[in-house]
């Protein structure tokens, strides 16, 4: 039995919203019979408030769960949210310290002031440190601050951080090929690490979809889900929406499920232009499952810029078996569109190529029918946790 010890800030908790990989993962190791601790934050990143300890859900989880304490923040894009991390990484180090030393730690990045101090702590004890890269930092922050030269002095610290995790690494999984090579750049000791997409569990996933709603006949639904935030065309997808209502194509409703900083902006904006759209709020998991189903398409609106590569979204939207327009400049993700052929990518920022193209989906069932089809053969290959998770659980030697 090994002693393996979960490092990871942004997770949900049993009984959040969400499909975490991090849950999924740890409680597969702990059925394995190791000792398995999960740390993560006291604060909802999603939620913006602190967790009660009371109401997190374990009775079924086969893990530890320990949650540091962090202060919190209310905006993403904050000074005090940088602080909070580095506050995070402070009582972590505090907690680690007072820990028996484990024999392995899977650490997620980011955050980096979380992932360094698991990084630094693994070195001096000689502990095998396996990261999970979900996201590029300080690259995600440069999209919103675009100032070339001083984007790159004010980001310097945060990319010789990254630099430095990603070197400390004995194992590399990501969550994508794009961020896997980032990784890899600066890290010598691993010859390859692995691509393993966040994924879904398709079992579950089906016998959730048994949940559909009903809609009425001639109704087209366009899906989507996700924050409500700076890198979501939402607008883009509103304005497609007018356009085609101005052609007398009036039977689209677009089916907004999450939440986000952006969500009353963008409410606005749909009733200004007084198009058909139903914002359902973060729904639970089960429910968004139900939902997503019903629907016919489903859109990937990111912006320009963004250092986003294959999210969570995109799994559930292949699990659904519906085509997905996709606006994202990730080519990893266009070129498994085009090679599956399981829906349209469109000109980025360009509101009447994605009205075009979703024009095309509406008229033509059965091109509609096919490309979901070919969407959830994706799923399969690409997505199933049951399959594509083996790689990291290997890497425990179970």
């Amino acid at each position: 039995m090994k002693d393996i010890l979960f490092i990871t800030h942004f997770t949900q908790v049993p009984g959040e919203h969400g499909n975490g990989r991090f849950h999924y993962i740890a409680d597969q190791v702990g059925r394995f019979g190791h000792k398995v601790e999960v740390i993560t934050s006291s604060f909802s990143h999603q939620k913006k408030q602190q967790r009660i300890e009371g109401q997190v859900k374990l009775k079924n989880s086969s893990y530890k769960l320990t949650m540091v304490h962090e202060i919190g923040y209310k905006k993403n894009v904050s000074f005090s949210r940088f602080y909070s991390h580095y506050v995070m990484g402070l009582n972590l180090k505090k907690y680690l310290l007072g820990r028996e030393k484990p024999d392995v730690i899977y650490c997620s990045v980011p955050t980096l002031d979380v992932a360094k101090i698991a990084a630094e702590y693994a070195k001096k004890n000689e502990i095998k440190f396996i990261i999970d890269i979900q996201d590029l930092w300080p690259e995600a922050f440069k999209m919103l601050f675009n100032t070339p030269i001083i984007s790159n002095i004010l980001f310097y610290p945060m990319q010789r951080c990254a630099d430095y995790i990603y070197r400390a690494a004995d194992e590399i999984i990501a969550v994508s090929n794009t961020y896997l090579d980032r990784a890899l750049q600066v890290n010598k000791k691993c010859k390859n690490g692995k691509s393993i997409y966040l994924g879904t569990e398709l079992e579950l996933f089906d016998r959730l979809s048994h949940g559909r709603v009903n809609k009425l006949k001639g109704e087209i639904w366009l899906a989507y889900i996700g924050t409500l935030g700076h890198s979501y065309e939402i607008e883009l997808v509103i304005d497609s929406l007018s356009m085609l209502s101005e052609k007398g194509i009036k039977n689209i409703k677009f089916i907004i499920m999450g939440d986000g900083p952006l969500k009353q902006r963008f409410e606005d904006y749909a009733k200004e232009q007084n198009t058909w759209v139903e914002f359902m709020g973060r729904l639970q998991y089960e429910k968004m499952v139900g939902i997503l189903a019903s629907c016919d398409i489903a859109i990937n609106p990111i912006k320009a810029g963004s250092a986003g590569s294959i999210i969570n979204k995109v799994g559930d939207y292949a699990a659904a078996g519906v085509p997905v327009l996709n606006t994202q400049e990730c080519e990893e993700y266009r070129n498994l569109i085009e090679e599956y052929e399981a829906g349209f990518n469109c000109i980025n920022g360009n509101a009447i190529d994605v009205a075009n193209k979703l024009m095309i989906l509406v008229n033509d069932q059965k091109r509609r029918e096919e490309m979901g089809r070919n969407n959830r053969r994706m799923a399969e290959d690409k997505f199933d946790r049951k399959k594509t998770y083996q790689d990291i659980l290997k890497l425990f030697e179970i």
